[in-house]
Formats: structure tokens, sequence, C-alpha cells
């Protein structure tokens, strides 16, 4: 096919989650709400990381950056979604669209990473307590998180490169809310062979890698757990990972079964998953861990009494 014969697609049109006109109203206040909790749930837990002096931890500081992530991660894609569901014409320019792609990826990534990284460190808190501090010192977590950003960004940089190699002619009708690969290579009027390797192998090496590091990890929490004696110890040192290991199961459980079959048009089913993994997940994030976490409980009910009985506060204190 001569593409110098054929006219570049500038922009794409998103067909949404629904047509219908009722529905996208209450589609608009459902994912408006939404928003506003992972806004307001990411930024309470870099808030209480921040001020509470007790929770300037190892665990605490990965934490601190996946919530930044989270709220990264949701921004990319939920306000041009808001946007598109009240439009007539629901779009999006070409360069608006990779741009999109690229850091829905980058911050999906360093978010899969962080959460390896977590594993890893839950796995030297429980199964080498001796050494814990020798080995999550604070430049070595500085050196896990930078990579994790580094990783993230060449997952996203690989994908990005191989999507804008491509040809869009017609039809520009995206069967999805937002900018993806799997929903971008249907698109496409040239070869997508080589993207579809790209995407896969990228997969394989990023998220296998990320999997294998968390999978390890646990691996080896689950073991140590299991030779301590006393229930109350199991509990308590499952207790410890076990907001983590769910976040884990919702990332992998759902991004895993999206991005492994590339070739396929976005169904239904596949929007949902992607709700799921994109706008649901960073919403349960702080939920998760501040309903699961005594420390971060009891640090978010220490800020919540400074900001509601300051005065009192400075008495007691002059007293």
């Amino acid at each position: 096919m001569n593409m110098e014969n054929q006219t570049m697609v500038t922009e794409f049109i998103f067909l949404g989650l629904s047509s219908d006109p009722q529905l996208q109203i209450f589609l608009f206040l459902v994912f408006l709400v939404i928003y506003v909790i992972t806004l307001l749930g990411n930024m309470m837990i870099i808030l209480v990381i921040s001020t509470d002096p007790q929770l300037h931890t190892p665990m605490y500081f990965f934490l601190f950056h996946l919530s930044f992530v989270d709220i990264c991660y949701s921004s990319v894609t939920v306000p041009k979604m808001l946007q598109n569901v009240l439009a007539e014409r629901k779009t999006i320019s070409a360069n608006g669209c990779f741009a999109q792609n690229f850091f829905f990826l980058f911050s999906g990534g360093t978010g899969v990473f962080i959460l390896s990284v977590m594993a890893y460190d839950r796995y030297t808190a429980i199964c080498n307590p001796l050494h814990y501090v020798g080995t999550m010192s604070k430049q070595v977590c500085c050196h896990l998180l930078s990579g994790s950003c580094i990783s993230g960004f060449l997952y996203a940089l690989a994908n990005t490169l191989s999507v804008l190699s491509l040809h869009f002619c017609g039809p520009n009708e995206i069967n999805h809310y937002s900018c993806e690969p799997p929903s971008l290579l249907v698109l496409s009027c040239s070869e997508t062979l080589t993207p579809k390797v790209v995407l896969l192998a990228s997969i394989i090496i990023f998220g296998s890698s990320s999997f294998l590091l968390t999978l390890v990890s646990y691996i080896h929490i689950i073991s140590a757990i299991l030779r301590i004696r006393t229930t109350e110890g199991r509990h308590k040192a499952f207790s410890t990972c076990s907001s983590h290991l769910v976040v884990v199961i919702l990332y992998y459980g759902t991004g895993c079964f999206r991005y492994m079959k590339p070739t396929s048009e976005a169904s239904v089913f596949d929007r949902i998953i992607s709700i799921q993994y994109s706008i649901l997940t960073p919403m349960l994030n702080p939920i998760i861990y501040s309903l699961k976490n005594k420390d971060v409980k009891t640090a978010l009910w220490k800020l919540f009494v400074k900001f509601k009985f300051p005065k009192c506060r400075k008495k007691d204190t002059l007293n």
C-alpha cells in the first residue's frame, strides 16, 4: 500500500463507554467522584507520610512515591475522559493521543516496578530483619526508586516509538476511552508486526522481571511466616504485607489480561478491565493501605487530632 497517496489522521475519536446521553451523565458523575477520591486519598497518604516521623521508613518511602505515581497515572486519562463524556465529538489530536499513550505507560510501568521493590522490601524486613536497616539504606532506596522510574520510562519509550512508526490513514475511531497500544494497533494502515513484537517483548522483559521479583519475594515471605510458631507472630508478619499483596493482585491480574492480547479490538469486557487497572486501582490503593495498615491508621488519627484540636494541643504543651 502506497502511504504517500494517503491522508494521515490528525485526530482520533473515542467511542467511549456508551453513546446513551442519559448514561453518559451518570458515567460522568461516577468517574468524577472516583477521580476526586483518587486525588484526595493519595494526597492524604503523601501528607501523612510526610508529617509523621514514624513513617519515615523504606516501606513508606516507596508508598509515598506510589501514591504520587497513582495520581499521575489516573490524571493521564480521567480528565480527558470526563471532558469527552459530555462532548458531542469525543476527539483527541494525534500528538495528544501519542503523548497520552507515553505517559500512561510511563506512570503505569513505574507503578508496577515500585510494587516489586515494595515486595523486596517486605522480604528483607521479614526474612532478614537483623540486616534490614543496612540492606534498605536511604541510598539503596533511592537507587531502587530511580531504577523503577528508568524501567517505566524505557518501557513507555519503546512502545511509543513503535506506535509512532505506524501510519494512520483511517479509520480513526478508537473503541476505548483512552489511547493505549492495543487500541491504536488495530487502526494502523501499515504493517503492525514490529510494534506487536515490541509490545509483547517489553511485557515479557519488563513485566516478567517485575513479576518474578514479586513472586520470589512472596515465596520467601510466606515460607518465613509459616515457620513462625505462634499464631500472633504469623498474623503480625502477614499483616505487614497483606495490603501490598492485594494491590499487586489488582495490578497484575487485570493489566496482564488486557496487554497479553494486543491484536484484538477492545470489547466491552476489555474496557471494564481497563477501568479496573487504570481508574479503580489508583483509587483503591490509599483505601487498602489505610484500612489494612495499623501504622497508617494511627498516623491518620494523629493528623486528624492535630488539625481538629490545634488550640488544645498548644495549651497542653504550655501546661
